[in-house]
């Protein structure tokens, strides 16, 4: 027979065991989440291949009249005299094609990692403007800030308006007149992160940070080429600092061009 405080035991004892079986079942789950995340980022990278890779190319259009470029007076620092006349370039368009669009491709990759490539992606401050305005990197890659230019200049990263917004962390550093590069690396996806110049407030630049080296940033007359993508079908989209975002579907065939256009308006 069991008195009360036998049956206190008893129920005491099944509780813990309970407690110390929920607890294991939640460190397997905890380790089996851990596990499938470390596979993922350990899972082998993909080469791309020649024989099974095809290209997306295309052109970024602008319909009616895009806004008068805007002339930079860059008195205020004597050094900026370059001689040459320089415009704002929120919105450059050459015959109905729209430059400085940042193309990339969004879904489609089904989680395949690409190796980060070695080399650096270089944003120079060259004629106190930043060369080039809109750059691409893969996550993870590094971005080396230069200064070409016999002035101070400075190198601050601001949020992005478009998706991915306060991925990064900002950073706010000063460079002097032809100094050493330097090298930051940001590793979170961001769209159109801006990088301004505390120093020349006419000066900007936007960086894009995407998870594959598919990308491209479309040229003076609107143009764009996303070369080694495997045969599939992928939605791409086309980003720029103002118009914001456009998606599209397209199929890539093994070694074939497939075209892709994009069409922005002012809003």
């Amino acid at each position: 027979m069991f008195d009360s405080r036998s049956w206190k035991v008893l129920v005491s004892c099944g509780l813990l065991a309970g407690m110390l079986v929920f607890a294991a079942g939640c460190k397997r789950d905890h380790a089996a989440k851990v596990a499938e995340s470390m596979d993922s980022r350990t899972s082998p990278l993909a080469r791309i291949d020649p024989a099974t890779a095809g290209v997306i190319s295309g052109k970024v259009h602008f319909t009616g009249k895009a806004p008068e470029r805007v002339e930079i007076d860059m008195s205020q620092d004597p050094a900026c005299g370059t001689g040459a006349d320089n415009y704002s370039e929120q919105y450059v368009e050459h015959d109905g094609g729209l430059a400085n669009v940042f193309v990339y491709v969004k879904s489609g990759l089904n989680g395949t990692r690409y190796a980060v490539p070695s080399a650096p992606v270089v944003l120079d401050q060259k004629g106190c403007q930043y060369v080039p305005h809109v750059v691409g990197v893969m996550a993870g890659q590094a971005v080396e800030f230069r200064n070409s230019d016999p002035t101070m200049h400075n190198v601050h990263t601001m949020d992005s308006e478009v998706s991915g917004s306060g991925a990064n962390k900002s950073i706010d550093i000063s460079e002097g007149p032809m100094g050493s590069p330097q090298t930051e690396v940001f590793r979170h996806p961001q769209l159109m992160m801006e990088v301004r110049c505390n120093n020349h407030p006419w000066m900007n630049a936007f960086i894009n940070v995407v998870e594959s080296p598919f990308y491209a940033v479309s040229d003076a007359d609107g143009h764009f080429e996303i070369k080694g993508l495997p045969a599939g079908t992928y939605t791409i989209s086309a980003v720029h600092e103002k118009l914001g975002e456009q998606s599209s579907t397209v199929v890539v065939a093994a070694q074939k061009t497939s075209p892709a256009s994009f069409t922005f308006a002012m809003k």
